[in-house]
Parts: structure tokens; sequence; C-alpha cells
């Protein structure tokens, strides 16, 4: 062998056959690394899955698939023909369904352990710090990006190698009844719900429905699993009972009250993370996380609980979460370039709701400043899908930001306005109706010594606003200095 190390492939040709239920059209490879739905981003070897999407579909994209490389592809009977002579075609009835069955294919041979995380919110981060925490103790498999819906779910599952030590799967929702199908894939043995807020309520109606949504990650777990719940929320016992009617035999929970199993007793931010007190299970960790705000804080409690069900030491699991760094999006801070000195962007631009803008509003108030005169700045789009009580939910959060050491609030788009007017006039800045409308005159207002949050839900573009900021204000380059 020379002393060259062996390295599996994801998938062999000849193995994909029985879960794809395919017939094959030309030569079928000998392996497959990866698993692909992008041809903008496939790798050599992978197999590519021409998925129909609600703007594009898959198979108009196939012969951009093998010329990046591409083993194979998957295709639907109906466009057979037209792809013939590209490359191996596994053909199948319904491309969709193929990958959810080579999901679930990969979890059946997978002897590792799976985490499965939801919430309204904090269930990225949380994820993210599985990634880098779990990863210490042995192969990690985690879902990329926010791969969380129908097709992110089966992908992730799909990539998943042999011999992973740990699976970590986001699974999110929109709707009821969306969670069920996707959990029953993943098979979790530990299935964590971070948060319950008024999220997705034009479409769920009640928070009561969006905890019962929510507890629909508790129908797969897999029997004798533990379901870990968020003690502090007001849904609380209504998700303690629908778990205790799941195959799940140990029921544990996070948060700040009394009596729960991982409890925080005391947070010590500061510009680049914090310091926890917590007792986990009757044991007192003090511990470092790297990454700020008090709701990063409260969901490490959940991941070590997490980690010592999955069977991983919890005071090595705590030091481990001193690496952790927030997630693009997500509370990022970014140094911006301002004359001869610079302001600090938090970059939480990802998404929004009610709960999460005031964990993200409280981490601004928190923030040092970068210089002596700087100011706490912050610019919010529309929290979307609301239900009828948006206009309320935008304008509570005044009271907030009127107690909060923040000077100036920038607001984009028709429900922030309804935040714009009830704010106290001292802290009232521009509004716009849109990002675009008002992109140049919010760059133009950050100055040396600001600390800038940028926050709302992705269809207000205020990532444009961060991309904006990050243009104007970007480091100039190292200068060389010829010898």
């Amino acid at each position: 062998m020379n002393g060259e190390v062996m390295i599996s492939p994801l998938w062999t040709g000849l193995e994909l056959i029985a879960p794809l239920q395919a017939r094959v059209l030309g030569l079928m490879p000998r392996i497959v690394n990866g698993v692909s739905i992008d041809s903008r981003t496939l790798q050599i070897d992978d197999l590519y899955f021409a998925i129909r999407g609600e703007n594009h579909d898959g198979h108009a994209f196939v012969e951009n698939a093998f010329a990046a490389g591409a083993a194979a592809a998957v295709v639907d009977e109906a466009h057979v023909d037209a792809l013939k002579g590209l490359g191996c075609l596994y053909v199948v009835h319904d491309v969709l369904a193929a990958m959810e069955r080579l999901g679930q294919a990969a979890r059946k041979r997978m002897t590792g352990m799976v985490v499965a995380v939801t919430g309204s919110v904090g269930k990225t981060s949380t994820k993210e710090a599985m990634r880098g925490v779990f990863g210490a103790f042995g192969k990690a498999h985690v879902s990329a990006a926010s791969y969380n819906n129908h097709w992110g779910v089966p992908l992730t599952l799909a990539r998943m190698p042999l011999d992973t030590t740990f699976g970590v799967f986001e699974i999110g929702m929109n709707h009821a009844n969306e969670i069920r199908p996707l959990v029953q894939m993943v098979r979790p043995h530990v299935a964590l719900i971070t948060a319950i807020a008024p999220v997705h309520l034009e479409n769920l109606g009640t928070i009561e429905a969006i905890a019962d949504a929510k507890a629909e990650i508790f129908d797969g777990i897999e029997a004798g699993g533990v379901a870990i719940l968020p003690r502090d929320t007001p849904q609380y016992r209504r998700l303690d009972k629908l778990a205790r009617q799941s195959r799940a035999g140990a029921f544990l929970t996070f948060g700040e009250l009394e009596g729960a199993d991982a409890r925080l007793i005391s947070f010590e931010p500061d510009a680049e993370g914090s310091v926890v007190t917590a007792d986990i299970m009757g044991q007192r960790l003090r511990y470092r996380v790297g990454a700020p705000g008090r709701h990063l804080a409260s969901n490490s409690l959940a991941l070590l609980l997490a980690a010592r069900a999955v069977g991983i030491d919890i005071v090595e699991a705590a030091r481990e979460l001193a690496h952790v760094t927030a997630p693009t999006g997500r509370g990022e801070q970014i140094r911006l370039a301002i004359g001869d000195g610079h302001a600090t962007l938090i970059d939480e631009s990802y998404n929004a709701n009610p709960v999460s803008m005031r964990a993200a509003l409280a981490l601004l108030a928190a923030s040092p400043f970068p210089e002596v005169f700087g100011r706490r700045i912050a610019m919010l789009g529309d929290m979307l899908e609301l239900g009828p009580e948006e206009m309320a939910l935008h304008a509570g959060l005044a009271q907030d930001i009127a107690s909060l050491p923040i000077d100036i609030v920038h607001t984009v788009g028709p429900r922030m306005a309804h935040l714009h007017d009830a704010l106290p006039v001292d802290k009232r800045g521009l509004h716009g109706a849109s990002a675009a409308e008002v992109l140049d005159r919010l760059t133009a207002e950050v100055a040396a010594g600001d600390v800038v949050m940028v926050k709302g839900s992705n269809g207000s573009r205020m990532g444009s606003v961060v991309s904006a900021l990050k243009q104007r204000y970007a480091a100039p380059p190292a200068q060389v200095v010829e010898g």
C-alpha cells in the first residue's frame, strides 16, 4: 500500500440503484464522492439531482453538471430522451423522492449519534456551535447553511458519510406538518427545541400552533431518545406534554428558571463573547462562549445537554465553546475602516422576529464603543410573516429601545414605519420604504467610533445594507514596501 491512506467513497455507483429505484443509462460510475443539486457549486465526482424548484428546473442544468465533472445525474422519465448521451443517468419517476430515499439509506447505514435541532430562533447558531464542539470529539456531519427544508434535509442526509460519529440536522418550517416528515427521515437520538417565538404567525395563527408545529420534532425520535426543551418559554408545559407522547425516554430542560436541568446562573458579556456560569445536571461549570449575546449563552446550555446525551464529556465540551464564532448574518462582527478610525458592524441581517430582534438590540446595547466618541446605531428592516398583529409587534419594540443605551434607530419597510413613529424623538432616525431607497443615506450615517447593528427578515433585504457598508468602508489593502 506504500503508506497510502484509503478514503472510502460516499457511495458506489452500484449501491445507488436500489435506494434511488432507478434504471441506469450510460456507463455507471465506480464511485460518487458527493451529492449536489446546484451545477454552479458541484464538485468533481458528485451525483447531481435535477430537482424541480419554484423558479428553475434542474433538468435544464444537467449538461452544465456534467461539464463541471459530475459522476452521474438523477433525472426523471419525462426528460430522459433530451439528456441521453450527456453522461450516466439514473432515471427515476420523481427526483426529489429519489433523493429522500437516498437520504434514508444514508441514515439507515449510519451507526453514530444523531441530533435534530429546531426552534423559532437560535437553531442555526446552535447547530453551527455543535459543528465546532462535536467535531472536536469525532467526525461531525452537520447541515450546511440553513438546509432545513423539504430538500435541504434529505440532501444533507444523502451527503452523510458512513463513518460519521455525530450527525447534526437543522429542521425548519413555515407551516404545520412540515417538520414531521423531515424528522422521520432524520430519526434523531436527541431532539432539541431552542425557543418558541411569534414567527410564521401569518401561516399558523397563534403562538400555541407554533409550539405544536415545533413539537413535531419529537415524532421521529428514536425509542428511548432524549428530548431537550426550553424551560423558560411560556409554552413549556405544552411542549413537555407533546414530547412525552413520543418515543423519547428522557426529558431535559434548559434556561434560567429554578428546576431547569441546565440552568444559567450568571452571564458576563464582553466585546468578543461571554463568560457563563451554569449548573448542568448538578455539575457547576464556568466557561467561555466565543460569540457575544445572552441568547447564545442560553443556547450553550442546550448544546451541553445534547453533548452529554451523545456521550461527550460536558467539561471538555464546555471548553470547546470558547472557539464558537457567530455565523454570517447572525451576530458576526466586522471592522469597518473610516478615515483614521474604525466602526464595528454587527451583522444580524439573516432573519428577524420579535424575539430575535430584542436579542439583537440587547447585543447592540451591551457592545462597548471601539472609540471614545461613538454611537450605538440600529438599522432595522421589516419582520415578515407576523400576521394581523404585525403593526403592534413592530411598534412594540419602541419600549425596549427607549430603555436601552441605543442612540439612533433607522428603519426600513412599511411595517417598520410603525416602529419609526413610536420611537422616542431623540432616537428616531431615517426611514425608507425599502433598503434600496435609503441605502446611500444609511451608509453615510456611520462615523468612526460607531457600533452599527443591521437586522431584518430576509425579504426586507437588509443584507444589501451590510454589503454596502462593507464595500464603502473596506479596510485599505496593505502597503507593500519594496526593499
